[in-house]
Order: C-alpha cells, then sequence, then structure tokens
C-alpha cells in the first residue's frame, strides 16, 4: 500500500507540534522517521493511524483520503505496535493476537479455525508460540512488545505504522524484530531512536526537527554526522561498511572531551 501526507498540521494544548509534515511512502517501502523527543514523531504517526486528527492536511492510503474509510476499514490496511500497551484486563496471549483478526470480522462473530492457525502462525513468527496460554500481564515488556507485534500480523494489513517499536527489547529481539517485519514485505512507517536499526532496515529516512522535515533521503544520505549533530547536540563518526553496504554509526562520549 501506498501511504502519502500532505502538509500535515497539528496543534495540542496550544502548541503547534507538526509544522506541514509531508511524506511519501513507496509500496512495501520501509520509511524511518528520525528526530530527538519532542519533535513529533509520535504525535505525526498518531495522526497516520487516526488516533489524533491532524489540524490541516490530509492523509491517502493508495490515493485516497483516510478520512473516506471507516475505522475498521483503516484497520484492514494498517496495523500499529506503539511504546505502550496495557490493559485493565487480564487476557492471555492468544487473545491479545487473537484482537488482530476482529477487523476481518462482523460484530459479535466468534473466532474460527482460519483465525486460530493465524494466530499460531504470526506467534511462531515472533518466537513466541510457546507464550500462547500465558497471561500477558505476567510478561516482561520485551515479550508484551512482541506479542504485540504478532497481533499486528494477525491483522493481516498492508501497512505496518511503529512507534520506537524495539525500546524494551535486548539485542537479539531487536533485530529478530526488525528481520520480522523487514521479511513480511509491508509497506512500513516506524518512529525509531536508534540510528544503527535505522541504518540497518529503513530504505528511506525522514528527519524532523520541532515539527518540521529537516532532511530526507536514504540511511547513507540522511544520517551524516552533520545532521546527527544538528538533531541530537552529539558527536558521532560514520563508518561505512564496504562488505555490507552499510552504515554504523559510532557516538562520541562527552567524557572524552574532558
Amino acid at each position: 500500500m501506498e501511504v502519502k501526507t500532505l502538509d500535515i498540521e497539528a496543534y495540542l494544548g496550544g502548541s503547534h507540534i507538526l509544522k506541514g509534515l509531508s511524506i511519501h511512502a513507496k509500496k512495501k517501502e520501509f520509511v524511518g522517521i528520525i528526530g530527538p523527543n519532542g519533535s513529533g514523531k509520535s504525535t505525526f504517526l498518531k495522526c497516520i493511524y487516526r488516533t489524533l486528527q491532524p489540524s490541516t492536511g490530509a492523509i491517502l492510503l493508495d490515493d485516497k483520503n483516510s478520512k473516506d474509510f471507516s475505522m475498521k476499514e483503516s484497520a484492514r490496511k494498517m496495523a500499529v505496535v506503539s511504546q505502550h500497551n496495557n490493559y485493565n484486563f487480564d487476557f492471555t496471549v492468544s487473545d491479545i493476537v487473537l484482537m488482530g483478526r476482529s477487523p476481518h470480522k462482523k460484530f459479535i462473530e466468534k473466532d474460527n479455525v482460519y483465525d486460530y492457525r493465524i494466530m499460531e502462525e504470526s506467534l511462531k513468527k515472533v518466537g513466541m508460540i510457546d507464550y500462547a496460554k500465558r497471561n500477558f500481564s505476567s510478561l516482561s515488556g520485551g515479550e508484551k512488545q512482541r506479542i504485540i507485534l504478532a497481533r499486528a500480523l494477525a491483522q493481516k494489513t498492508e501497512c505496518l505504522i511503529l512507534d520506537e517499536p524495539t525500546n524494551h527489547l535486548d539485542i537479539k529481539y531487536q533485530l529478530q524484530f526488525m528481520d520480522t517485519v523487514k521479511e513480511i514485505g509491508v509497506t512500513v512507517i516506524a518512529a525509531i531512536h536508534d540510528l544503527n536499526i535505522v541504518a540497518l532496515y529503513c530504505d528511506k529516512v525522514y528527519a524532523l526537527k520541532a515539527g518540521k522535515i529537516v532532511k530526507v533521503g536514504t540511511p547513507k544520505e540522511v544520517l551524516t554526522t552533520e545532521l546527527i549533530k544538528s538533531l541530537y547536540e552529539v558527536d558521532a563518526k560514520i563508518i561505512d561498511d564496504e562488505e555490507t553496504g552499510l552504515i554504523n554509526i559510532i557516538y562520541k562520549p562527552y567524557y572524552k572531551k574532558i
């Protein structure tokens, strides 16, 4: 699925958070959104997946305005993995993943054999099939995040929206998580803090600062020492790996300057 945003503006609590953001995620493209805390990344994603209404601008899904879709239709097109996933009731892991099937079902329609097969396949993809009967609340933050990805996979959408998806994962599971997302071959729009993860997985990167896009391009084009200094106020060294064609970012600690 192709996703475009056109001049998205958003105000929250009287503050001008987003200032005319226009992006284009082509079909099956992995798009990264980077920027320091407070730059508007999460607010922008919430506008795309419709939990926030932008003040002005438009969001197009395959050139159709998202406002023309019902929320259920939107959920059949976009699945979301956000940072915070807490529930007031003690659901099992399988129950959580089966929630991903709800956009495809009629009101009070029961889960069927097909839904359960998709649930099991989704749990296997994230390496959590042995946790199916566990209570979701008993899991660690990293385990919960993998279950939420499984729920998104069970939704069977053409687009994934990820908001800081690897924050609670150790290195092994960060890479497994992102590998899984990359391999399913859908359009991905992800806000990511870890710039090395951005360099490894993104096809295109939009850099935000104070609610504006300041640079767009491939990871090699965007992730420069100058841009990192401008966005994050840190010094960094960029290593170009000739074997993989990827870049790696090494940060310079402040104490070394003393």
